[in-house]
């Protein structure tokens, strides 16, 4: 018997300082069998960061979603499409395989890689060479620290704060936040 995913509710007030976006999201994430809280919280993470884009890239016309991701690998994490279904932006959690990525970038006008965990160095280390062509490719360190720290936020039903202040998210509960500084590696 195939197990099913799981389902969190989230309820994301964003305050993106940075590029003048404020808006409140209801989300709804399917946790796969196989997908731990930290990815998870990674993906809604990466939701939050990008959404001034809604506003930026399709002026409010179009949808920022969770796409598959674990479940088909046609799709990303996360996804902004306007309204004929073009793909703005591919967001991708983990460390991807290079193959992919580089699909992904002849697909999508912007792709964004959030690499986390211990082992997002050694993965970096060797798949940076194989990515050096794309041009609407970047990909993004988050320590793996912060990244364990915002899996302790992940609740089945969550109301959440993410405010983006000079490119460092600062994400929490009310009870707790976390301050996420990314590191640009591409």
């Amino acid at each position: 018997m195939a197990l099913k995913s799981t389902i969190f509710k989230a309820n994301v007030a964003v305050a993106d300082i940075d590029h003048n976006y404020y808006a409140d999201h209801s989300l709804t994430l399917a946790r796969h069998p196989s997908e731990n809280d930290e990815r998870m919280m990674i993906r809604l993470m990466a939701l939050a960061l990008n959404a001034w884009k809604l506003q930026d890239l399709v002026q409010g016309d179009g949808t920022l979603t969770f796409g598959a991701g674990l479940s088909n690998v046609e799709e990303p994490d996360v996804w902004l499409r306007d309204f004929t279904g073009e793909v703005k932006l591919w967001v991708e959690v983990g460390q991807p395989e290079d193959k992919p990525i580089i699909k992904a970038c002849g697909k999508a006008d912007e792709v964004i890689v959030y690499c986390y965990s211990h082992a997002a160095g050694i993965w970096w280390k060797g798949i940076e060479n194989k990515l050096t062509r794309p041009q609407n490719l970047q990909v993004w360190r988050i320590p793996s620290e912060t990244s364990q720290a915002v899996a302790m936020l992940a609740e089945r039903s969550m109301q959440l704060q993410a405010t983006v202040h000079e490119n460092t998210l600062t994400l929490g509960n009310g009870a707790e936040s976390i301050d996420i500084e990314l590191a640009r590696l591409k």
